[in-house]
């Protein structure tokens, strides 16, 4: 971990954090929540040795990123995030770059491979597929509709709201708690501010993948930030909705390969499955050259199964 190089670089108003290492083809890396370029730790090592410049940025909002205000939600819609993600490819000197993304980094790379196709050679989408817009239903009345108030990301909307809930909790129990998730079932935070627990101050047993030390780091980040950088990303959905009006129907003109686990909450949402695999995902994503699902593996995938998403991703950007 000691050879990743660190640097800042200022763009768009904000001081972007990157974590980058090795030689080659840029193969940017774009974190979830509630995680860090550190989520890659695995890929950037293994990237930089098999031929490639691995970059992974603490997105808007997160770790050792600074500038970007906390208190303004509307400040991280896809456009601003899609915004810092081309002036990072820009800064780099690249006119392309390789892109993987996880989680709400997926979702950002899925928006970059929209409104920017030109600046993506092929993107690895791991964990959340392309979301068509619905333009009949805003994203969080979806949520509401399927999962009732108590789901995480209509819990996530109010502001301030779910950050006390997080501060009585507590920081290392939330991030224990989200990173060892392993139900395919919804995520929910009930009313009484548990998070699903009996008691949420009982330990929670450490899997093989995921140490002390990697939970530290985690922690000491978060504690400096808190979380609300991360959740104001779920607070934009229905702006993001509305902004991403232009692109109702848009294809992804742009390589693709898709890898879930079997056990991700997402690839369990009802009729994911369904859009994924019956022709819905194809259709949106004409280039769509691969489905993965991994059996007997939840939703982080890039710290679960390292080996096996390195070997995922490097066979595919083999072939460009």
């Amino acid at each position: 971990m000691e050879t990743i190089d660190h640097k800042t670089i200022t763009i768009n108003g904000i001081n972007l954090h990157i974590a980058e290492k090795g030689e080659g083809p840029i193969v940017l890396l774009l974190h979830g929540f509630p995680e860090l370029w550190y989520s890659w730790r695995h890929q950037i090592l293994f990237l930089a040795a098999h031929g490639y410049r691995a970059v992974a940025p603490d997105l808007r909002g997160y770790g050792d990123t600074t500038g970007a205000p906390l208190n303004d939600p509307t400040k991280f819609t896809a456009l601003h995030v899609v915004g810092d993600i081309v002036a990072l490819i820009d800064s780099l000197g690249a006119d392309k770059v390789f892109v993987v993304g996880h989680d709400w980094g997926a979702i950002i790379a899925w928006n970059l491979c929209l409104f920017r196709p030109d600046k993506v050679k092929a993107l690895v989408s791991l964990s959340v597929h392309f979301i068509p817009r619905n333009p009949q239903r805003k994203p969080v009345d979806n949520f509401r509709l399927a999962y009732g108030d108590a789901h995480y990301i209509c819990r996530f909307q109010e502001p301030g709201e779910i950050e006390g809930v997080f501060a009585n909790i507590g920081t290392k129990q939330v991030i224990t708690k989200f990173l060892t998730y392993r139900d395919p079932a919804p995520f929910y935070f009930p009313k009484d501010n548990s998070l699903g627990d009996a008691d949420h101050h009982t330990p929670i047993v450490l899997p093989s993948w995921l140490t002390e030390e990697d939970i530290d780091y985690y922690l000491k980040k978060f504690e400096q930030t808190g979380f609300t950088g991360g959740i104001n990303y779920y607070r934009c959905f229905d702006l993001n909705w509305e902004l991403g009006a232009a692109w109702t129907d848009g294809k992804v003109n742009v390589p693709v390969k898709f890898v879930v686990g079997e056990l991700d909450l997402v690839y369990n949402i009802p009729g994911v499955k369904d859009y994924i695999h019956n022709g819905g995902f194809k259709k949106d994503v004409p280039l769509l050259e691969e489905v993965v699902v991994i059996e007997g593996v939840a939703h982080f995938i890039t710290q679960e199964i390292p080996d096996k998403v390195n070997q995922h991703i490097f066979d595919f950007l083999q072939k460009f």
